[in-house]
């Protein structure tokens, strides 16, 4: 969320996604507590990042392989959702997806290049 809002991104790459596969719940980072304070970022300042306590939202995970999807249409419908929902937590659109190391597993969202 910060880089977005900072630097004027209009699309990410999400790598990896094969990696979560098998986990029955993920617990994501989306936010902190900092000083008795709710911040949705990471400070910049060293002594404060010691200080701050991440808050985790747990959201489910998939039992299916995502390695060598190609497609939306491969995907399971969990993986579909967390992703959707990385869009929405970032607030900037997934704009290529991989799902293996291989160059070829990789979904193609938007055109990166085009804003």
């Amino acid at each position: 969320r910060q880089t977005v809002k900072t630097c004027g991104i209009h699309g990410i790459a999400l790598t990896k996604l094969d990696v979560l596969d098998g986990f029955e719940e993920l617990k994501v980072c989306v936010g902190y507590r900092l000083d008795g304070k709710e911040i949705d970022y990471l400070p910049a300042e060293s002594g404060q990042q010691a200080r701050a306590i991440p808050i985790y939202e747990t959201i489910p995970g998939w039992k299916e392989s995502t390695a060598g999807a190609r497609s939306w249409a491969d995907l399971p419908a969990e993986a579909v959702k967390y992703v959707r929902w990385v869009e929405e937590l970032i607030g900037c659109p997934v704009a290529v997806l991989s799902t293996s190391p291989e160059r070829d597993d990789t979904i193609l969202v938007q055109n990166p290049f085009q804003a």
